[in-house]
């Protein structure tokens, strides 16, 4: 199908469709963290900040080899667009060992306690268990230097990735490359699903999809991404990433973009099928990006993360 047509079948599909936020928007007690994290991210720092995935993006052009990535000879790239962002879609901030600003996407999914945001393993596996924080926080819909709902704390043992993930390393383990954060609320006391409404995670949906529209932060960029694309399945040729992931064709997604979602129009709003993230941590070339397939590890990862399970981390033999 022509990128127009998919563009058309979109837009008839999202007609109507809400994102707005809760209106039972319950308030808790103001939250002291958030107010100190708000004042710690200045809009230069946020500008500042660089890319937790450094890979994402960095080649170019056709690859010569089927082990490479990217995008095949002749193949139509879909546009992306800077725009504002939507509420549900943001970015992460934290600071690394040595005190530079990082950055990597993510996106609100529905919780029994409103507080979940769904990433890129890659880009959280620092933060699992006990490790500190370093600042560590979600900024919805953030564009401009702008924090238009706030900005939510990570909650401390609050970011879960799968264990399988952390034994196997980044390549290995590229099948479990997503991650669940579970968030404070932000300065006011709002809940992060009550400031902002969430997607739904769907888990176990194959491998195609379309529309699709995949949304990212580039970092240093004052606005985020988005496109309209579709996604296929890809069987990794690469020894050191194994596994089927989603595919999608995308232009400009470069370091920053990792764990941004790829929605799927919802009764009343949005799905997440896949995050930026999986083979080659998410996509050699800005051209072509992947995921790690949504199944049953994802199903049992959220499940972990809403019930306050004691999160997994590093193994003394896991693989770099």
């Amino acid at each position: 199908m022509r990128y127009a047509a998919v563009c058309a079948a979109a837009l008839l599909l999202c007609a109507g469709l809400t994102t707005a936020a809760s209106a039972d928007s319950g308030k808790a007690n103001p939250n002291p963290l958030a107010g100190r994290l708000n004042a710690y991210w200045t809009p230069a720092r946020m500008a500042a900040a660089l890319p937790a995935d450094t890979r994402k993006g960095t080649e170019t052009g056709t690859p010569a080899s089927p082990a490479v990535d990217g995008p095949q000879p002749g193949e139509y790239i879909p546009p992306s667009r800077s725009f504002d962002g939507i509420p549900q879609a943001g970015t992460f901030f934290w600071t690394d060992a040595t005190g530079t600003g990082r950055t990597c996407s993510g996106s609100v999914v529905h919780s029994p306690g409103r507080d979940l945001v769904l990433s890129a393993g890659h880009c959280l596996k620092g933060y699992a268990g006990t490790s500190p924080k370093r600042h560590l926080a979600f900024v919805p819909q953030y564009h401009d230097t702008l924090k238009p709902f706030g900005i939510f704390p990570v909650a401390t043992d609050g970011v879960y990735v799968s264990q399988q993930y952390y034994d196997l390393g980044e390549h290995a383990g590229a099948a479990y490359d997503f991650a669940f954060a579970v968030t404070e609320p932000n300065e006011d006391g709002t809940l992060l699903e009550d400031a902002v409404g969430g997607v739904r995670l769907l888990t176990g949906t194959g491998y195609y999809h379309i529309p699709v529209r995949m949304i990212g932060y580039p970092a240093g960029a004052e606005k985020p991404l988005e496109c309209w694309s579709w996604t296929t399945r890809w069987d990794s040729d690469d020894l050191a990433d194994p596994g089927t992931f989603p595919r999608i064709a995308c232009d400009a997604f470069v370091g920053g973009t990792s764990g941004g979602p790829m929605l799927v129009p919802w009764p009343g709003g949005w799905a997440v099928v896949g995050v930026i993230g999986g083979y080659h941590t998410g996509g050699n070339t800005p051209q072509v990006s992947y995921s790690a397939y949504f199944g049953s590890a994802t199903q049992a990862l959220y499940r972990a993360a809403v019930t306050g399970a004691p999160p997994a981390g590093p193994s003394l033999t896991a693989v770099s």
